[in-house]
């Protein structure tokens, strides 16, 4: 007998508005993560804070979010799918006005902590919804529906903040999200249904404890460990001991306790355990990119923000496109060769980009981000549905809270990683560079004859040095998209490890 979905829609009718109601709750929530990002000089001015201050604007999301994140599972089943949604969406939108009409730093601050409280099961309840409403049949063309919002969320992120900023103020990027959650709202309440209430489930508390500590400590070490040049840092190695530490525990409870926080029996499911680095591979390649364009462009091309949405919006378009193309091909192709095709269109992607330099024309920086808008198109709704598949209904809420919280996580390590690179092979590159600038250096030796430098002169050595380290930061960059590109690639064998999609049956 074929188990049936908790919550599945009765027959097909409400699906589509389903479906856009569960996009808009993604796709808000995934806004949230970057759009903020753009409008923290402007915040820092309006209230009087530090640069160092206002990275809690940031902080205080992010764990928040990764802390709760887990928690989604069985508060969907003590209180009902579809009333943690509501109240989820809810929060989350009464937390972005109070985050838009905040005055001082500690206000905004705690703000963002609580909209990331209800932000973090979001996503995860979205992504359950739709695989409970589908049938199997249909499940690949609603997970490439969901993965728009996913995908699509963190790219137009910087391009809206960035123009909401410049023509309206910091504020309206919290603001926009009243109507965005009016209208989820109204979807959610009109045609999601209910799910049962499990009365009898017990809750984890020194598990969650554990999980909490473990995951609030490795976001904060991430978020701050550059600035605090890392393990240098006594908060850091705190941070560090107190992650590793909580995990341990986490783990020995997990393995001998009865009724656990994070059920075991989900990871010997093969497709979703290796869903889990899939995903985690995705979030460092969405996230960590766009970490890295926007400063290139603006700091070392001089493009205005405004502009640098613009060119960067086509990598939106290009995960668009393919998104549809997967959505129709869904149940024709096998999802792993999608998801492989998608991987060596992303690698290709940042290959390309290893060869970007300061001269080169916008169109340069259109094409890789159409490359790579169309690879990561081409992996996420395959990877959503081969992930599932073969996981029994029951732990759709847990399991897609995990798909979550590893994107997140893969993010979080993915922006650190690529920023402490950044500034490590920016400082390494400005040694080697300056090697040569002596004597023996003839096109140094000609700007000096032709008076286009003093080397005499304090403001002579400035500018050589502001070239310098120019060329070390660009040199920099491309650095990064190359270990990026063989992140990509070191996934691709993994595509062979996935079950056949043809060979999948559902749970009895």
């Amino acid at each position: 007998m074929t188990a049936q979905a908790p919550g599945a829609a009765a027959g097909g009718q409400h699906r589509v508005l389903v479906t856009l109601a569960v996009m808009l709750a993604t796709t808000v929530q995934a806004l949230d993560t970057t759009i903020a990002n753009v409008a923290l000089p402007h915040m820092q001015g309006s209230m009087g804070a530090t640069q160092d201050q206002m990275s809690w604007v940031l902080t205080s999301y992010i764990v928040a979010s990764a802390i709760f994140i887990p928690l989604t599972g069985i508060l969907a089943a003590k209180l009902g799918r579809k009333r943690l949604f509501i109240l989820a969406v809810i929060g989350f939108t009464v937390t972005s006005m109070l985050c838009g009409a905040s005055q001082n730093l500690e206000q905004i601050v705690l703000f963002r902590f609580l909209q990331g409280v209800f932000g973090a099961s979001l996503v995860p309840l979205s992504q359950s919804v739709l695989l409970d409403s589908y049938p199997k049949e249909k499940q690949g063309a609603a997970m490439a529906m969901w993965g728009v919002g996913v995908m699509i969320g963190p790219i137009l992120g910087p391009s809206l903040g960035g123009w909401l900023t410049e023509y309206y103020s910091w504020r309206w990027v919290f603001y926009i999200n009243l109507p965005l959650g009016l209208l989820t709202w109204f979807g959610l309440a009109a045609y999601v249904k209910e799910t049962d209430i499990d009365h009898e489930r017990k809750f984890d508390w020194l598990g969650f404890i554990f999980l909490s500590v473990a995951l609030g400590a490795l976001q904060m070490m991430l978020d701050r460990g550059e600035s605090l040049n890392w393990f240098a840092s006594s908060e850091v190695v705190t941070e560090a001991v107190l992650a590793a530490g909580s995990f341990y525990l986490f783990m020995a409870h997990t393995l001998t306790f009865s009724h656990p926080f994070i059920e075991p029996v989900l990871f010997k499911d093969r497709n979703f355990s290796l869903g889990m680095v899939f995903i985690f591979v995705v979030g460092i390649i969405l996230l960590a990119t766009m970490a890295l364009l926007p400063p290139f462009l603006q700091s070392l091309m001089g493009y205005p923000i405004i502009d640098i949405g613009l060119v960067l919006a086509p990598r939106g378009i290009g995960t668009m496109t393919s998104i549809m193309i997967v959505g129709k091909a869904a149940n024709r192709i096998d999802g792993r060769y999608l998801i492989a095709t998608g991987l060596v269109l992303t690698a290709t992607s940042l290959h390309m980009m290893t060869q970007f330099t300061t001269e080169m024309t916008s169109a340069s920086i259109v094409t890789t981000g159409l490359i790579q808008g169309l690879g990561l198109g081409f992996i996420f709704p395959p990877l959503s549905t081969l992930t599932f598949m073969t996981l029994s209904p029951k732990f759709r809420n847990e399991g897609t809270a995990l798909f979550s919280l590893m994107r997140n996580l893969g993010s979080s390590i993915g922006i650190s990683m690529v920023t402490t690179n950044l500034v490590q092979q920016t400082q390494a590159n400005h040694a080697v560079f300056s090697e040569h600038i002596n004597a023996l250096n003839q096109t140094l030796q000609q700007a000096v004859q032709n008076k286009m430098v003093d080397l005499q002169s304090s403001e002579g050595l400035a500018m050589v040095n502001a070239l310098v380290t120019k060329e070390a930061a660009t040199l920099a960059y491309l650095q990064d998209f190359r270990l990026m590109m063989w992140i990509t690639l070191a996934a691709l064998p993994l595509v062979l490890l996935l079950r056949k999609p043809a060979a999948l049956t559902t749970p009895t």
